[in-house]
């Protein structure tokens, strides 16, 4: 069982925690990195092949496949040796200095604010629409290679980019899903104390509260 802080989800008490190596699984999930290369991709491949072609989305296949397939793939020692060599290199990638801990191992900056009103990194976090996401997801992974201290800062949006689809008359629809915030490979931000993390900001008359 991973040594890590389990992912603090509000769906995590009803998935299969207590299963040794979920925790692994999880936490390759969760980590948008492996979206740059694909190296997980076979994972959730052999969990739900079919779920994973139409999803794209690892945190989904993870909560819709059974318990049972779940402990038989763990119980694979190929498969199990796959999940820890994966978890093993995710860790070692964010500590290992990358060009900017190398160049400018004394620099001041120890973080900066990248604010963009949508970022393309996923379609599994579908928070983007056109050309301005697909600029800052292309920057955002630019940045997470060269190891710089950035934080992206963006919105949540209950629907993001659109789905195309032609009717029966030749026409093109779109169509706009919703965003279910637990099925998006993201999770809460909390304080030390468990709390959801909330920034108040004031308005004349009226103040309007953030989550994180």
């Amino acid at each position: 069982m991973s040594k890590n802080p389990r992912v603090s989800h509000p769906l995590y008490n009803l998935l299969p925690t207590e299963i040794e190596e979920f925790d692994s699984l999880a936490e390759l999930a969760l980590n948008m990195g492996w979206t740059w290369n694909h190296a997980t991709d076979e994972i959730w491949r052999q969990l739900d092949p079919e779920l994973w072609e139409i999803t794209d989305n690892p945190w989904v296949v993870l909560q819709t496949v059974s318990r049972d397939q779940i402990e038989s793939m763990l119980a694979d020692p190929a498969f199990r040796k796959k999940v820890d060599g994966l978890v093993q290199i995710g860790r070692q990638a964010a500590e290992k200095p990358a060009w900017f801990q190398q160049h400018y191992p004394q620099a001041p900056l120890n973080c900066a604010a990248y604010f963009s009103m949508e970022f393309m990194l996923s379609e599994a976090l579908p928070i983007y629409s056109g050309g301005l996401g697909n600029v800052a997801g292309d920057q955002f992974k630019a940045a997470n290679d060269l190891g710089l201290p950035v934080i992206g800062m963006g919105l949540l949006y209950q629907q993001g980019y659109f789905r195309q689809v032609i009717d029966k008359d030749g026409r093109q629809q779109a169509l706009f899903p919703y965003n279910d915030p637990s099925q998006l490979p993201i999770t809460p931000l909390r304080q030390a104390n468990g709390e959801w993390l909330r920034l108040k900001i004031a308005l004349p008359g009226y103040a309007v509260w953030l989550r994180a």
